[in-house]
């Protein structure tokens, strides 16, 4: 039997994106975790928050996967005050979707493995936001140091799953 997981992407991926996301899924398959997502696989029977949050209390651990949605060159942060900046180079935002899922691991106290894509931050993107470090997502094909590095960390995190999931 697989251990449960809670996978938070968004479900419209680019090539390279699924590509990614595959290599995850993969892995996770590899170490006998089950990967669980809103939309893939998982439906919502009531309001899609709650839903997440049915799916993710039956999950020992959870992997968020910081992939681009929108990025802009232009704009202003912290319009109208004392602070207030222009961009200046590409900033970039995953689905809002991945904060969400994230606090809801994140309050079941679950073990969180956290990728994101280059210009992806705020949030639980942000470095010391949580316990976790945060890791660029693996873009395949990786080569064999790079490959047995994605290996250690998912090693590592899959011994904090079996941990929670044994602990029930």
């Amino acid at each position: 039997m697989k251990i449960p997981v809670f996978v938070s992407a968004p479900t419209d991926l680019n090539p390279i994106q699924e590509k990614s996301r595959k290599l995850i899924i993969n892995q996770l398959n590899a170490l006998q975790l089950e990967p669980r997502a809103l939309g893939r696989g998982d439906y919502p029977a009531e309001l899609p928050l709650r839903e997440v949050y049915n799916i993710a209390r039956h999950c020992a651990g959870g992997i968020i996967l910081g992939f681009i949605q929108f990025e802009t060159r232009a704009g202003k942060w912290k319009r109208g005050t004392p602070k207030e900046k222009a961009q200046s180079g590409v900033v970039a935002f995953p689905t809002p979707w991945n904060h969400l899922e994230a606090g809801i691991l994140f309050g079941l106290r679950l073990p969180l493995l956290i990728f994101r894509e280059p210009n992806v931050t705020g949030g639980v993107f942000d470095q010391g936001v949580t316990d976790v470090f945060v890791h660029p997502a693996p873009v395949p094909p990786l080569e064999p140091a790079k490959e047995e590095a994605l290996q250690q960390v998912f090693l590592k995190s899959a011994s904090k799953v079996r941990e929670i999931y044994y602990s029930y």
